[in-house]
């Protein structure tokens, strides 16, 4: 071979080793992701849905403080337990954020107005890493509403 000759790269050889670092990426992504997914279906469940559901003492003193009564706390629970729930199911995994974040703003606004802002900053903290799975899980939406559509 002369020193003029280069060795034929083909487009096929090319992309296959600049896809390679891209596809290990994408796959810490997901991984990340889903860990992300479990750990928040994890918080709500057990450490948020579970307090109010079982009436333990704590959950009940704040909801008399906000003057809701054990109702309101029990449907807050069950809503916090579906929205836990919900993350872990493909096709209501891009809804599922959107309903915990709206979940988390009257967090906020319960906790501004009836305790002085004491937590206030737990439901904003909350709401970063659910508009990142409701924008990740964007297009699970569009399936959830073909699926609707087909259904009525």
């Amino acid at each position: 071979m002369s020193e003029t000759a280069a060795p034929i790269t083909t487009a096929a050889s090319a992309a296959s080793v600049t896809s390679a670092p891209a596809a290990g990426k994408a796959r810490v992504a997901r991984i990340a992701l889903r860990t992300l997914t479990v750990l928040l279906a994890l918080f709500y469940g057990v450490a948020s849905a579970l307090p109010k559901l079982i009436a333990h003492p704590s959950a009940v003193e704040s909801f008399d403080t906000i003057g809701w009564g054990s109702t309101a706390m029990y449907v807050i629970g069950a809503l916090e337990l579906a929205g836990g729930i919900a993350l872990l199911v493909p096709v209501l995994s891009g809804v599922a954020p959107i309903a915990l974040s709206a979940l988390m703003a009257g967090a906020f606004v319960v906790q501004m107005s009836y305790f002085d802002g004491e937590n206030a900053a737990t439901p904003l903290i909350l709401i970063l890493p659910l508009a990142l799975l409701a924008w990740t899980r964007r297009r699970s939406n569009a399936d959830l509403v073909r699926l609707v559509k087909r259904r009525v």
